[in-house]
């Protein structure tokens, strides 16, 4: 008899569902796109429907349960979703007004009244609050909604939403989404700021737990939505950026994942909490006791999607290759303002040295190193502000695809790149639901269940030149004042 995990993302489009055997194989899986709706808001807000949620995810694991074989055991299942996201609920689990999404930032004029209220947990965590936080949106209804406020019951996280519809139970969430939130993660406990300077009882807070702590189980009503087995034990999950760092192993003190998506994303582990006094990181707490610290750069793969859409990457990446090292220093950061490895609302990208005989590939290819090199002043950054970073990086991200990046990053941090077999988020809250369900421990799952597919020794021709490189790298942001 075949035995899995179940794996949930609810993501920004759609939600995906993976079903995993004890030894890390992918026995089934399933995508469902929301159906968003398309009514204008005012600049700057993001709406959606918590029940197109469950729509969706519904249908994910109906999938999942007709693909599974007959008799298959399902020992538990966990969820992830987007950090910050809030939904008002009533004592029912109706949703009281659409979700406030991750990147919402209507709570903006709320903001500094939050900070103020919540300058000691800011201190104590490093972390500043922002529109994009948890806690400022629920301020925001209640001060702009107050019919809202007057039914809530609770204000809950898109990952306990989808908790609530299995289990029956819309009071509890995890270490990961409360921390946006402003729950205090060392004490483990709401803040009394909350409720007396913000006016936000902690009664409609739900109750924290652990990642991969057993929460509750499917209900009938659910079993019949899904056709999971009523009973199914259901564990506490994460966001889903925590849980794409757990996806890639790097789960104790020591390791580091690379995210290299649209934005260039840096988490890892620490025993102890990391404290940046310029605000450039901020951690999640392990469920082993461990910190998660982490930061995101603005500068990734955008500039390829900007610069290169509908081209033949492959092409580009192999021609590219041939032209390694190249001669050019470039930022390619292609939006205003940067906030990992240096703070800078200003920052805008740049291609500099011998910019003016670049062809198409040889600025492709400086691409290829900038990000390289910017993603080994994060490292470098970790390690002043006093983080530990092993001899090797695990990785995933859609930039992880490209072999051709992979040596030149290599190279960039003289470390070897680590990609694993899958790297989805919904693989990173299958290990939570497999730590509860067989393994004792999130550090003890990864060991049994991630593989690696790649890994990608540095080069050492590249890196000798690299080494130069970098050096001439943060002296042009040294001379626009991007760095001290």
């Amino acid at each position: 008899m075949i035995a899995v995990v179940i794996g949930i993302d609810v993501g920004t489009q759609g939600a995906r569902v993976l079903a995993v055997t004890p030894n890390g194989t992918v026995a089934a899986s399933a995508e469902q796109k929301f159906a968003l709706a398309t009514h204008e808001l005012p600049a700057g807000w993001f709406e959606q429907h918590a029940l197109d949620w469950w729509r969706a995810v519904s249908a994910c694991l109906r999938q999942i349960s007709a693909a599974l074989p007959a008799g298959a055991h399902i020992a538990g299942l966990a969820v992830d979703s987007t950090s910050g996201t809030i939904v008002p609920v009533d004592a029912g689990g109706t949703p009281l007004h659409p979700a406030l999404m991750y990147n919402d930032t209507r709570s903006q004029p709320c903001v500094a009244e939050v900070r103020q209220a919540g300058r000691h947990i800011e201190a104590k965590l490093g972390y500043a609050f922002g529109a994009s936080f948890g806690l400022p949106k629920m301020v925001w209804l209640m001060r702009e909604k107050p019919d809202v406020a007057a039914r809530v019951s609770k204000f809950i996280h898109a990952t306990d939403f989808i908790v609530g519809r299995l289990t029956g139970d819309y009071g509890v969430t995890n270490f990961s989404d409360a921390l946006k939130s402003g729950y205090d993660l060392i004490a483990q406990e709401w803040p009394a700021f909350i409720e007396r300077e913000l006016g936000l009882p902690i009664s409609r807070l739900p109750r924290v737990t652990p990642p991969g702590a057993a929460i509750g189980t499917v209900t009938p009503a659910a079993a019949e939505a899904t056709g999971l087995p009523p009973g199914t034990p259901v564990f506490s999950g994460a966001t889903d950026g925590t849980a794409a760092q757990i996806a890639s192993g790097a789960v104790e003190p020591g390791a580091w994942n690379t995210s290299l998506g649209t934005t260039l994303v840096v988490k890892g582990i620490s025993e102890q909490l990391l404290i940046d006094p310029l605000g450039r990181i901020y951690s999640h707490r392990h469920p082993e006791g461990w910190w998660m610290p982490g930061g995101a750069s603005n500068t990734g793969t955008e500039w390829i999607v900007r610069e290169y859409a509908g081209r033949d990457l492959k092409a580009l990446d192999a021609a590219a290759e041939k032209r390694l090292p190249t001669a050019l220093i470039r930022y390619p950061l292609v939006r205003v303002g940067e906030r990992f490895p240096f703070v800078q609302p200003r920052a805008t990208g740049f291609l500099a040295a011998e910019a003016g005989s670049a062809d198409e590939i040889d600025r492709f290819a400086a691409g290829l190193e900038g990000t390289a090199l910017l993603e080994r002043l994060a490292y470098d950054t970790l390690q002043q502000i006093g983080a530990p970073v092993g001899p090797r990086i695990h990785t995933t991200g859609g930039g992880s695809k490209s072999m051709a990046w992979l040596k030149v990053r290599a190279s960039a941090l003289d470390r070897a790149l680590i990609r694993p077999v899958v790297s989805d988020a919904a693989m990173g809250v299958a290990l939570l639901a497999a730590a509860g369900a067989w393994h004792g421990s999130l550090s003890a799952a990864a060991r049994e269940m991630v593989r690696p597919e790649v890994v990608v020794e540095p080069d050492r021709h590249l890196k000798q030149a690299y080494d130069t490189r970098y050096a001439e790298f943060c002296a042009q942001l040294r001379q626009r004042g991007y760095l001290p």
